[in-house]
């Protein structure tokens, strides 16, 4: 696992031993930031994201890599923090960032006093836990941290649909590549 493009480039991440992490593959990842950059690497300068059920970190650091102003890495594992922080450190990264080691309503809450206002927000529950999806995009329909202008994208299993409708997010995007799928949303 490396970090894909920009600041970082092809330097390594660390992930954890055993099948509790399951990081996005390189590929994935690249797609994703292909999606989202549209040809304009600039495109996510001074942008705020939400890595949720972080993990290693990989996505948040990808976003950190090409411009993003912070990242929020939320993970209450703390191995899996740990991991972050690890990667963090052996890249050298000192700023733009906070790592809230607690469980999803917690850091909304924590988040939300500090009216922040996420420009894209990833999530990437444990597939076993199909019900994290529901649960975590019905909660950031009803927050302050997502608002017009950002995007929601749920990383997935290709078979599993994790739905269209979630009060104000909606579906605009689907996105197979393997065994995986991204659900891009946005506010109605």
């Amino acid at each position: 696992m490396r970090v894909i493009s920009g600041k970082y480039r092809s330097r390594p991440l660390r992930s954890l031993p055993g099948k509790d992490v399951r990081p996005t593959s390189d590929r994935l990842r690249e797609t994703l930031f292909n999606v989202l950059t549209a040809g304009n690497p600039a495109a996510l300068e001074g942008s705020i994201w939400l890595d949720l059920f972080a993990g290693t970190g990989a996505i948040g650091i990808e976003a950190l890599s090409r411009g993003a102003k912070e990242v929020y890495f939320v993970e209450h594992s703390a191995a899996a923090a740990d991991a972050i922080r690890g990667n963090l450190a052996n890249l050298g990264v000192t700023d733009g960032f906070k790592i809230l080691q607690e469980e999803l309503p917690q850091a909304f809450w924590r988040m939300e006093r500090q009216h922040v206002a996420a420009d894209v927000v990833f999530i990437d529950p444990p597939y076993r836990v199909p019900e994290a999806y529901t649960k975590t995009l019905r909660a950031l329909s009803d927050s302050s941290l997502v608002w017009a202008m950002s995007v929601v994208i749920a990383e997935h299993e290709k078979k599993f649909d994790p739905g269209e409708d979630f009060g104000h997010l909606r579906r605009f995007r689907h996105l197979a590549q393997g065994g995986a799928a991204l659900s891009f949303y946005r506010m109605a």
